[in-house]
């Protein structure tokens, strides 16, 4: 079976035929190899048997949100069974990174992949649910030696280049080695027929197809679109400590991308010049303040606003009309010089942090618009 080609997935709606409260059967966690080894066996055998066998992955990091949930919900729709990793990968987070403060929400993760299957077992159309959470230890994923968070570090590792190299991997020098370090152990590990990522993370998503094609791993990778806060910020673990008034400012970010967006839909405006010029004086630090209220400053920097290859990432001049771009930008909102009086400081004192956030948005093919 020959499942290598990335497809778009789109959003699941369904109806019903019970009530959503009754209770799905328990979710497995599996946490050692052999066990999860045994446990692919038993399906393959089950599906030699005659029975239904597909299977639908969704890599994670923990810290569960709304998008996280749209994958599974996804995956469960398009497979008979689906199982989630929540593994907190220390190969993608370098030195002076917060993998030390990233949430930690087990309890409030197999909540929500309990909610979900409960959803799903009320569906007329979903063809599974979430069977396992594989939740790993660090000496289990690396047998070997410890994990090094150093550009220079020793381990056994998966580099894509030049994509790791580009945007969020200038900034980030390891993250993309330690994503595809393991997303190639989970998928050797987990042989499903699919995986699923989100849009939102563009360059991972890049990433993983060319590492799928190069290294021939028999695993569609399933790409589904960003799922976005009711303003339309894109979900993100981190958007926890952000507190009221850096939120109500990370706006900036998608408001942004939509104005490039509308130059390229609306006016057919193709090469890099027109479409980013406009935005290439907020360089350096950029203050907002609220309306009349003094103290109230949010101060934030835009690392970059691009237009790249769909595909490679690489920068382009001009938007090739057969194929479209990717635009994308990253935020850095900067810590708070203080707070006022029961003002929401975001999730573990994060007004005290910088906290980095990413968005982009394809631009389709000129052909394609009417």
């Amino acid at each position: 079976m020959k499942l290598s080609n990335p497809r778009l997935c789109g959003k699941v709606t369904f109806s019903t035929t019970a009530s959503i409260n009754q209770s799905s059967a328990p979710i497995r966690t599996i946490r050692e190899v052999p066990e999860l080894r045994q446990y692919r066996n038993d399906l393959r055998r089950a599906y030699l048997n005659g029975n239904k066998g597909s299977l639908g992955f969704v890599p994670t990091l923990g810290a569960l949100h709304d998008g996280h949930i749209a994958l599974a919900r996804r995956a469960a729709f398009e497979n008979d069974h689906v199982i989630v990793s929540i593994y907190l990968n220390p190969t993608q987070f370098g030195v002076t990174e917060d993998l030390g403060t990233y949430p930690r929400t087990w309890d409030e993760d197999l909540s929500k992949l309990r909610s979900l299957n409960d959803e799903l077992q009320a569906s007329k159309h979903a063809k599974g649910k979430v069977d396992v959470v594989f939740a790993p230890t660090t000496s289990m994923m690396y047998p070997t030696l410890p994990p090094s968070s150093d550009p220079n570090g020793d381990g056994s590792f998966v580099t894509i280049t030049p994509i790791a190299r580009l945007l969020e991997g200038a900034a980030r020098p390891v993250f993309f080695r330690g994503v595809a370090t393991v997303c190639m152990k989970l998928f050797n590990l987990v042989q499903a027929e699919r995986a699923y990522f989100g849009q939102k993370d563009a360059q991972q998503v890049a990433l993983i197809q060319r590492m799928v094609k190069d290294f021939h791993l028999d695993t569609e990778v399933r790409v589904c679109p960003t799922e976005r806060e009711a303003d339309g910020l894109a979900m993100s673990s981190r958007n926890v400590y952000l507190g009221s008034r850096r939120r109500k400012a990370a706006m900036a970010l998608i408001r942004m991308l939509r104005s490039i967006e509308g130059r390229y839909m609306k006016e057919a405006m193709r090469t890099r010049g027109a479409l980013l010029d406009p935005y290439a004086r907020m360089s350096g630090v950029i203050q907002q303040r609220a309306p009349g209220v003094e103290g109230q400053e949010v101060k934030y920097m835009i690392d970059y606003v691009s237009l790249t290859d769909s595909e490679t990432m690489e920068e382009i001049d001009v938007v090739d009309p057969e194929r479209g771009a990717t635009l994308s930008s990253a935020m850095l909102m900067l810590p708070l010089e203080g707070l006022k009086d029961g003002e929401d400081p975001g999730e573990a004192d994060g007004y005290k942090r910088t906290v980095r956030l990413i968005d982009n948005i394809v631009l389709p093919p000129l052909t394609k618009i009417t």
